[in-house]
């Protein structure tokens, strides 16, 4: 797999891959697809300050991974939280971490301090992923999304970076 910052020319294959999971699983609490133009407008906030990365593999972009501000005001600025996605046949051959682990760097390179992820719950394979790169659980949100008819309780997950 190469890893390379996204491009504007990327959103098409990344709204597609994000669009699987909010029609099928609870891992994103968007209840509806979004299209490539909206897409490209959130890699265009992010990459104001942050980063954006995307696995390719034969030339097709198998996962992105960016992170972006924990919480808008300056005395979290120096915290990000993190996102991954990879094509859900692509899932469990090792890709995630890879891409994690670069989107981990980056971080840290730009001076960043802590990570966060968020993980809707249950997600073994989420959970098995952050537990592998050095992330502590902090807390567990009781039932705060609802999708599918049901309420989804949230485990928020820590990485020291620096």
């Amino acid at each position: 797999m190469t890893i390379r910052p996204i491009t504007d020319d990327d959103s098409v294959a990344i709204t597609d891959i994000y669009n699987w999971y909010i029609l099928n699983t609870t891992i994103t609490f968007e209840l509806e697809t979004i299209n490539a133009l909206a897409m490209q407008q959130r890699i265009q906030e992010k990459r104001v300050h942050h980063d954006w990365l995307v696995g390719v593999v034969n030339q097709e972009i198998i996962g992105y991974a960016y992170y972006g501000a924990f919480r808008a005001r300056p005395a979290y600025s120096h915290t990000v939280e993190s996102t991954i996605y990879l094509a859900q046949d692509r899932r469990g051959q090792g890709l995630g971490t890879l891409l994690y682990r670069e989107l981990l760097h980056s971080a840290a390179a730009r001076g960043f301090r802590e990570m966060i992820g968020i993980i809707a719950l249950p997600n073994q394979g989420s959970i098995k992923l952050h537990q592998k790169l050095g992330f502590e659980e902090t807390g567990v949100l009781k039932q705060v999304g609802h999708k599918f008819d049901r309420y989804i309780d949230v485990g928020i997950w820590q990485k020291s970076l620096g």
